[in-house]
Protein backbone atom coordinates (compact mmCIF):
# COMPACT_ATOMS: atom_id res chain seq x y z
CA UNK A 1 0.00 0.00 0.00
CA UNK A 2 1.44 3.36 -1.04
CA UNK A 3 2.08 6.21 1.35
CA UNK A 4 -0.67 8.22 -0.36
CA UNK A 5 -3.27 5.52 0.26
CA UNK A 6 -2.16 5.13 3.86
CA UNK A 7 -2.60 8.88 4.34
CA UNK A 8 -6.09 8.78 2.82
CA UNK A 9 -7.03 5.82 5.02
CA UNK A 10 -5.79 7.49 8.20
CA UNK A 11 -7.53 10.75 7.32
CA UNK A 12 -10.84 8.97 6.71
CA UNK A 13 -10.41 6.93 9.90
CA UNK A 14 -9.83 10.10 11.93
CA UNK A 15 -12.85 11.70 10.28
CA UNK A 16 -15.13 8.75 11.12
CA UNK A 17 -13.87 8.63 14.71
CA UNK A 18 -14.54 12.36 15.13
CA UNK A 19 -18.01 12.13 13.59
CA UNK A 20 -18.83 9.08 15.72
CA UNK A 21 -17.78 10.92 18.88
CA UNK A 22 -19.95 13.96 18.14
CA UNK A 23 -22.85 11.75 17.04
CA UNK A 24 -22.69 9.89 20.34
CA UNK A 25 -22.48 13.19 22.24
CA UNK A 26 -25.66 14.33 20.47
CA UNK A 27 -27.46 11.03 21.07
CA UNK A 28 -26.39 10.60 24.69
CA UNK A 29 -29.18 12.78 26.23
CA UNK A 30 -31.78 10.81 24.25
CA UNK A 31 -30.26 7.53 25.44
CA UNK A 32 -30.37 8.77 29.04
CA UNK A 33 -34.04 9.69 28.60
CA UNK A 34 -34.92 6.35 27.02
CA UNK A 35 -33.08 4.16 29.52
CA UNK A 36 -34.25 6.19 32.52
CA UNK A 37 -37.85 5.78 31.37
CA UNK A 38 -37.33 2.01 31.72
CA UNK A 39 -35.96 2.19 35.29
CA UNK A 40 -37.57 1.88 38.68
CA UNK A 41 -37.97 5.11 40.64
CA UNK A 42 -35.27 4.13 43.18
CA UNK A 43 -32.83 3.33 40.40
CA UNK A 44 -32.97 6.91 39.12
CA UNK A 45 -31.60 8.31 42.40
CA UNK A 46 -28.56 6.05 42.70
CA UNK A 47 -25.04 7.46 42.95
CA UNK A 48 -22.96 7.12 40.98
CA UNK A 49 -25.62 6.98 38.26
CA UNK A 50 -25.63 4.17 35.71
CA UNK A 51 -26.98 4.38 32.20
CA UNK A 52 -28.68 0.99 31.88
CA UNK A 53 -31.63 0.10 34.12
CA UNK A 54 -30.74 -2.33 36.89
CA UNK A 55 -32.60 -4.10 39.66
CA UNK A 56 -31.20 -5.63 42.88
CA UNK A 57 -31.11 -9.41 43.07
CA UNK A 58 -33.07 -10.86 45.99
CA UNK A 59 -33.02 -14.32 47.54
CA UNK A 60 -35.64 -16.19 49.53
CA UNK A 61 -34.05 -17.41 52.76
CA UNK A 62 -35.63 -19.83 55.19
CA UNK A 63 -36.98 -18.09 58.26
CA UNK A 64 -37.79 -14.81 56.47
CA UNK A 65 -41.16 -13.98 54.95
CA UNK A 66 -39.78 -11.63 52.30
CA UNK A 67 -36.94 -12.11 49.84
CA UNK A 68 -33.69 -10.54 51.07
CA UNK A 69 -31.40 -8.34 48.92
CA UNK A 70 -27.98 -9.73 48.04
CA UNK A 71 -24.80 -7.69 48.61
CA UNK A 72 -21.09 -8.05 48.03
CA UNK A 73 -19.32 -8.18 51.41
CA UNK A 74 -15.72 -8.62 52.46
CA UNK A 75 -15.50 -11.92 54.33
CA UNK A 76 -12.08 -13.25 55.39
CA UNK A 77 -10.32 -11.25 52.69
CA UNK A 78 -12.57 -12.30 49.79
CA UNK A 79 -15.70 -10.85 48.20
CA UNK A 80 -18.72 -13.03 48.95
CA UNK A 81 -22.44 -12.72 48.22
CA UNK A 82 -24.34 -12.33 51.50
CA UNK A 83 -27.95 -11.39 52.17
CA UNK A 84 -28.94 -8.35 54.23
CA UNK A 85 -30.76 -9.62 57.33
CA UNK A 86 -30.77 -6.39 59.40
CA UNK A 87 -30.44 -2.84 58.15
CA UNK A 88 -29.48 -0.91 61.28
CA UNK A 89 -27.36 -2.53 63.93
CA UNK A 90 -26.12 -0.16 66.67
CA UNK A 91 -22.41 -0.76 67.14
CA UNK A 92 -19.51 0.85 68.91
CA UNK A 93 -15.92 1.25 67.89
CA UNK A 94 -13.48 0.32 70.66
CA UNK A 95 -9.70 0.65 71.03
CA UNK A 96 -7.03 0.15 73.69
CA UNK A 97 -5.55 3.28 75.13
CA UNK A 98 -2.12 2.48 73.72
CA UNK A 99 -3.46 1.70 70.20
CA UNK A 100 -6.19 4.21 69.46
CA UNK A 101 -5.50 3.95 65.74
CA UNK A 102 -6.67 0.29 65.79
CA UNK A 103 -10.42 -0.05 66.38
CA UNK A 104 -12.63 -3.06 66.97
CA UNK A 105 -16.34 -3.03 66.07
CA UNK A 106 -18.82 -4.72 68.40
CA UNK A 107 -22.57 -4.55 68.87
CA UNK A 108 -23.55 -2.37 71.80
CA UNK A 109 -25.58 -5.11 73.48
CA UNK A 110 -22.67 -7.57 73.29
CA UNK A 111 -20.20 -5.54 75.36
CA UNK A 112 -20.15 -4.97 79.11
CA UNK A 113 -18.23 -2.67 81.42
CA UNK A 114 -15.03 -4.15 82.78
CA UNK A 115 -15.85 -6.95 85.23
CA UNK A 116 -19.59 -6.28 84.82
CA UNK A 117 -19.51 -3.85 87.72
CA UNK A 118 -22.32 -1.40 88.40
CA UNK A 119 -19.72 1.32 88.89
CA UNK A 120 -17.21 0.38 86.21
CA UNK A 121 -13.64 1.51 86.25
CA UNK A 122 -13.01 4.74 84.37
CA UNK A 123 -9.92 6.14 82.71
CA UNK A 124 -8.90 9.52 81.37
CA UNK A 125 -9.49 9.72 77.62
CA UNK A 126 -9.07 12.99 75.67
CA UNK A 127 -9.35 14.99 78.88
CA UNK A 128 -12.57 13.29 80.05
CA UNK A 129 -13.45 10.23 82.09
CA UNK A 130 -14.28 7.26 79.88
CA UNK A 131 -15.68 3.84 80.77
CA UNK A 132 -13.67 0.73 80.04
CA UNK A 133 -15.51 -2.10 78.28
CA UNK A 134 -14.82 -5.82 78.00
CA UNK A 135 -14.08 -6.60 74.34
CA UNK A 136 -13.33 -10.12 73.15
CA UNK A 137 -10.49 -10.28 70.64
CA UNK A 138 -9.41 -13.72 69.43
CA UNK A 139 -10.90 -15.35 72.55
CA UNK A 140 -9.25 -12.91 74.96
CA UNK A 141 -11.12 -10.26 76.96
CA UNK A 142 -9.35 -6.92 76.69
CA UNK A 143 -10.45 -3.69 78.43
CA UNK A 144 -11.02 -0.98 75.83
CA UNK A 145 -12.48 2.49 75.57
CA UNK A 146 -15.33 3.40 73.24
CA UNK A 147 -14.14 5.88 70.61
CA UNK A 148 -17.24 6.13 68.40
CA UNK A 149 -20.76 4.86 67.71
CA UNK A 150 -22.45 4.14 64.42
CA UNK A 151 -25.02 1.89 62.68
CA UNK A 152 -24.09 -0.92 60.29
CA UNK A 153 -25.92 -3.53 58.28
CA UNK A 154 -25.82 -7.18 59.26
CA UNK A 155 -25.12 -9.51 56.36
CA UNK A 156 -25.38 -13.30 56.56
CA UNK A 157 -24.30 -16.22 54.43
CA UNK A 158 -27.52 -17.48 52.79
CA UNK A 159 -26.27 -21.06 53.20
CA UNK A 160 -25.34 -20.61 56.88
CA UNK A 161 -27.10 -17.74 58.65
CA UNK A 162 -24.79 -18.09 61.64
CA UNK A 163 -21.97 -16.64 59.53
CA UNK A 164 -22.51 -12.87 59.70
CA UNK A 165 -20.61 -9.74 58.80
CA UNK A 166 -21.18 -6.17 59.98
CA UNK A 167 -20.57 -3.68 57.20
CA UNK A 168 -21.56 -0.15 56.25
CA UNK A 169 -24.78 -0.56 54.29
CA UNK A 170 -24.44 2.67 52.31
CA UNK A 171 -20.99 1.72 51.05
CA UNK A 172 -21.93 -1.88 50.31
CA UNK A 173 -22.40 -2.87 46.67
CA UNK A 174 -25.67 -4.67 45.88
CA UNK A 175 -25.66 -7.57 43.47
CA UNK A 176 -27.73 -6.44 40.49
CA UNK A 177 -29.02 -7.59 37.13
CA UNK A 178 -29.95 -5.70 33.99
CA UNK A 179 -33.69 -5.23 33.70
CA UNK A 180 -36.31 -2.98 32.15
CA UNK A 181 -39.77 -1.80 33.10
CA UNK A 182 -41.92 -1.05 30.04
CA UNK A 183 -44.90 -0.90 32.39
CA UNK A 184 -43.79 2.69 33.11
CA UNK A 185 -45.30 3.65 29.76
CA UNK A 186 -48.52 1.85 30.62
CA UNK A 187 -48.72 3.65 33.96
CA UNK A 188 -48.15 7.03 32.33
CA UNK A 189 -50.78 6.40 29.67
CA UNK A 190 -53.43 4.90 31.97
CA UNK A 191 -52.90 6.85 35.19
CA UNK A 192 -51.98 10.29 33.91
CA UNK A 193 -54.33 10.69 30.92
CA UNK A 194 -51.56 10.55 28.35
CA UNK A 195 -53.68 8.41 26.01
CA UNK A 196 -56.23 11.19 25.45
CA UNK A 197 -53.46 13.77 25.02
CA UNK A 198 -51.73 11.50 22.50
CA UNK A 199 -54.94 11.11 20.49
CA UNK A 200 -55.60 14.87 20.53
CA UNK A 201 -52.04 15.64 19.45
CA UNK A 202 -52.18 13.14 16.59
CA UNK A 203 -55.52 14.56 15.40
CA UNK A 204 -54.37 18.17 15.58
CA UNK A 205 -51.07 17.38 13.87
CA UNK A 206 -52.69 15.47 10.99
CA UNK A 207 -55.26 18.22 10.38
CA UNK A 208 -52.63 20.98 10.50
CA UNK A 209 -50.32 19.08 8.12
CA UNK A 210 -53.13 18.39 5.63
CA UNK A 211 -54.39 21.96 5.90
CA UNK A 212 -50.98 23.51 5.32
CA UNK A 213 -50.28 21.20 2.39
CA UNK A 214 -53.58 22.14 0.74
CA UNK A 215 -53.25 25.90 1.22
CA UNK A 216 -49.52 25.96 0.39
CA UNK A 217 -49.94 23.95 -2.82
CA UNK A 218 -52.85 26.11 -4.05
CA UNK A 219 -51.19 29.37 -3.00
CA UNK A 220 -47.79 28.36 -4.36
CA UNK A 221 -49.27 27.37 -7.71
CA UNK A 222 -51.25 30.60 -7.96
CA UNK A 223 -48.19 32.77 -7.25
CA UNK A 224 -45.97 30.71 -9.54
CA UNK A 225 -48.19 30.18 -12.59
CA UNK A 226 -51.26 32.45 -12.56
CA UNK A 227 -50.99 36.02 -13.87
CA UNK A 228 -53.20 38.50 -12.05
CA UNK A 229 -52.82 42.19 -11.16
CA UNK A 230 -50.66 42.85 -8.10
CA UNK A 231 -49.48 39.24 -7.85
CA UNK A 232 -45.84 39.97 -7.02
CA UNK A 233 -46.70 42.81 -4.60
CA UNK A 234 -49.23 40.62 -2.82
CA UNK A 235 -46.70 37.82 -2.57
CA UNK A 236 -44.11 40.16 -1.03
CA UNK A 237 -46.65 41.35 1.56
CA UNK A 238 -47.72 37.78 2.32
CA UNK A 239 -44.10 36.66 2.64
CA UNK A 240 -43.36 39.60 4.93
CA UNK A 241 -45.77 38.21 7.55
CA UNK A 242 -43.03 35.70 8.39
CA UNK A 243 -41.12 38.55 10.05
CA UNK A 244 -43.96 39.33 12.48
CA UNK A 245 -43.17 37.75 15.90
CA UNK A 246 -45.81 35.42 17.27
CA UNK A 247 -45.97 37.34 20.57
CA UNK A 248 -47.31 40.33 18.63
CA UNK A 249 -50.34 38.48 17.27
CA UNK A 250 -51.06 36.21 20.22
CA UNK A 251 -53.29 38.71 22.05
CA UNK A 252 -55.54 39.63 19.10
CA UNK A 253 -55.61 35.95 18.07
CA UNK A 254 -56.74 34.96 21.55
CA UNK A 255 -59.41 37.67 21.52
CA UNK A 256 -60.61 36.28 18.19
CA UNK A 257 -60.85 32.79 19.69
CA UNK A 258 -62.97 34.21 22.53
CA UNK A 259 -65.21 36.02 20.03
CA UNK A 260 -65.99 32.90 18.02
CA UNK A 261 -66.13 30.61 21.06
CA UNK A 262 -63.12 28.41 20.31
CA UNK A 263 -61.29 28.79 23.64
CA UNK A 264 -60.64 25.38 25.21
CA UNK A 265 -61.48 23.68 21.90
CA UNK A 266 -59.24 21.75 19.50
CA UNK A 267 -60.42 23.92 16.59
CA UNK A 268 -58.30 26.75 18.03
CA UNK A 269 -55.21 24.55 17.59
CA UNK A 270 -55.98 23.72 13.96
CA UNK A 271 -57.70 26.45 11.95
CA UNK A 272 -55.33 29.39 12.71
CA UNK A 273 -52.32 27.32 11.60
CA UNK A 274 -53.44 25.84 8.29
CA UNK A 275 -52.23 28.98 6.48
CA UNK A 276 -48.47 29.43 6.26
CA UNK A 277 -46.43 31.96 4.31
CA UNK A 278 -43.37 29.74 4.57
CA UNK A 279 -45.17 26.78 2.98
CA UNK A 280 -46.54 28.95 0.19
CA UNK A 281 -43.09 30.35 -0.49
CA UNK A 282 -41.53 26.87 -0.50
CA UNK A 283 -44.06 25.47 -2.96
CA UNK A 284 -43.92 28.56 -5.19
CA UNK A 285 -40.15 28.33 -5.47
CA UNK A 286 -40.39 24.66 -6.34
CA UNK A 287 -43.17 25.13 -8.90
CA UNK A 288 -41.15 27.85 -10.65
CA UNK A 289 -38.43 25.28 -11.45
CA UNK A 290 -40.86 23.15 -13.48
CA UNK A 291 -40.47 24.05 -17.20
CA UNK A 292 -43.42 25.94 -18.64
CA UNK A 293 -43.28 23.82 -21.79
CA UNK A 294 -44.71 20.86 -19.88
CA UNK A 295 -47.62 22.97 -18.66
CA UNK A 296 -48.23 24.44 -22.11
CA UNK A 297 -48.31 20.96 -23.65
CA UNK A 298 -50.90 19.90 -21.07
CA UNK A 299 -53.03 22.97 -21.90
CA UNK A 300 -52.92 22.09 -25.62
CA UNK A 301 -54.16 18.62 -24.70
CA UNK A 302 -57.18 20.19 -23.03
CA UNK A 303 -56.12 19.78 -19.37
CA UNK A 304 -57.58 22.20 -16.83
CA UNK A 305 -55.56 24.09 -14.23
CA UNK A 306 -56.62 21.64 -11.54
CA UNK A 307 -55.66 18.65 -13.70
CA UNK A 308 -52.25 20.18 -14.44
CA UNK A 309 -51.67 20.77 -10.74
CA UNK A 310 -52.79 17.27 -9.77
CA UNK A 311 -51.15 15.21 -12.52
CA UNK A 312 -47.95 17.19 -13.24
CA UNK A 313 -46.97 19.52 -10.42
CA UNK A 314 -47.80 17.40 -7.39
CA UNK A 315 -45.97 14.22 -8.53
CA UNK A 316 -42.90 16.29 -9.43
CA UNK A 317 -42.91 18.14 -6.10
CA UNK A 318 -42.78 15.12 -3.79
CA UNK A 319 -39.50 16.26 -2.12
CA UNK A 320 -40.90 19.72 -1.37
CA UNK A 321 -44.16 18.25 -0.07
CA UNK A 322 -42.25 15.84 2.17
CA UNK A 323 -40.07 18.67 3.50
CA UNK A 324 -43.09 20.86 4.24
CA UNK A 325 -44.93 17.94 5.83
CA UNK A 326 -42.00 17.13 8.09
CA UNK A 327 -41.49 20.72 9.26
CA UNK A 328 -45.23 21.18 9.82
CA UNK A 329 -45.47 17.90 11.70
CA UNK A 330 -42.60 18.86 14.01
CA UNK A 331 -44.11 22.28 14.70
CA UNK A 332 -47.67 21.03 15.30
CA UNK A 333 -46.57 18.09 17.42
CA UNK A 334 -44.22 20.11 19.63
CA UNK A 335 -46.32 23.26 19.91
CA UNK A 336 -46.56 24.33 23.55
CA UNK A 337 -47.07 28.07 24.02
CA UNK A 338 -50.26 28.47 21.98
CA UNK A 339 -51.95 25.37 23.51
CA UNK A 340 -50.92 26.65 26.94
CA UNK A 341 -52.70 29.94 26.21
CA UNK A 342 -55.87 28.67 24.57
CA UNK A 343 -56.40 25.30 26.32
CA UNK A 344 -56.93 25.09 30.08
CA UNK A 345 -54.40 22.66 31.58
CA UNK A 346 -57.19 21.20 33.70
CA UNK A 347 -59.18 20.34 30.59
CA UNK A 348 -58.02 16.74 30.12
CA UNK A 349 -60.46 16.14 27.26
CA UNK A 350 -58.75 18.67 24.95
CA UNK A 351 -55.23 18.64 26.37
CA UNK A 352 -52.31 17.91 24.02
CA UNK A 353 -49.06 16.09 24.75
CA UNK A 354 -46.93 19.12 25.56
CA UNK A 355 -49.42 20.23 28.22
CA UNK A 356 -49.80 16.69 29.55
CA UNK A 357 -46.03 16.30 29.93
CA UNK A 358 -45.85 19.66 31.72
CA UNK A 359 -48.56 18.57 34.17
CA UNK A 360 -46.90 15.18 34.58
CA UNK A 361 -43.64 16.90 35.55
CA UNK A 362 -45.42 18.35 38.58
CA UNK A 363 -47.58 15.39 39.59
CA UNK A 364 -44.79 12.80 39.25
CA UNK A 365 -41.89 14.97 40.39
CA UNK A 366 -40.76 12.19 42.75
CA UNK A 367 -40.70 9.64 39.90
CA UNK A 368 -38.30 10.83 37.17
CA UNK A 369 -38.74 7.52 35.36
CA UNK A 370 -42.43 8.30 34.73
CA UNK A 371 -41.70 11.89 33.69
CA UNK A 372 -39.12 10.73 31.16
CA UNK A 373 -41.48 7.99 29.94
CA UNK A 374 -43.99 10.74 29.15
CA UNK A 375 -41.24 12.77 27.48
CA UNK A 376 -40.27 9.74 25.38
CA UNK A 377 -43.87 9.30 24.24
CA UNK A 378 -43.86 12.93 23.11
CA UNK A 379 -40.41 12.88 21.48
CA UNK A 380 -40.17 9.52 19.70
CA UNK A 381 -42.89 10.06 17.03
CA UNK A 382 -41.35 13.28 15.59
CA UNK A 383 -37.89 11.72 15.74
CA UNK A 384 -39.12 8.74 13.72
CA UNK A 385 -40.88 11.01 11.23
CA UNK A 386 -37.72 13.10 10.83
CA UNK A 387 -35.56 10.01 10.26
CA UNK A 388 -37.85 8.77 7.49
CA UNK A 389 -38.30 12.22 5.94
CA UNK A 390 -34.78 13.63 6.12
CA UNK A 391 -33.72 12.15 2.77
CA UNK A 392 -36.31 14.32 1.06
CA UNK A 393 -34.51 17.44 2.29
CA UNK A 394 -31.56 16.65 0.06
CA UNK A 395 -33.82 15.89 -2.88
CA UNK A 396 -35.70 19.13 -2.29
CA UNK A 397 -32.51 21.18 -2.42
CA UNK A 398 -30.96 19.38 -5.44
CA UNK A 399 -33.95 18.43 -7.57
CA UNK A 400 -34.96 20.67 -10.44
CA UNK A 401 -38.54 19.47 -10.32
CA UNK A 402 -38.08 16.83 -13.03
CA UNK A 403 -37.77 13.11 -12.61
CA UNK A 404 -35.33 11.28 -14.85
Amino acid sequence: MSTYRIGIFLRNLLLYITLTFFAFAMLFPFLVMLFTSLKEANDTYRFPPKLLPRAPITMQVEGFDEALPVYQVDYEGTQEEFVLVEKSVKVGEYATLDQLDITYIRELDLVTPTGGKENPETVLYEGEEATLYDIEVDGTIIPMVQVARTALGRFADPNDLSVTVLQNLRNSEPVEKLTWHPENYRDVINLHGMDRALTNTALVTILVVLGQLATSVLGGYAFARLDFPGRDALFVVYLGTIMIPFVVVITPLYQLMILIGWVDRLAALVVPWIFTAYGTFLMRQFFITIPKEIEEAAVLDGASRLQILWTIFLPASAPALATLSTFTFLYAWNSFFWPLVVINTGNEANRVLTLAVSVLGGRAADAPNLVLAGAAIAILPPVIIYIFGQRFFVESSTSSGLKG
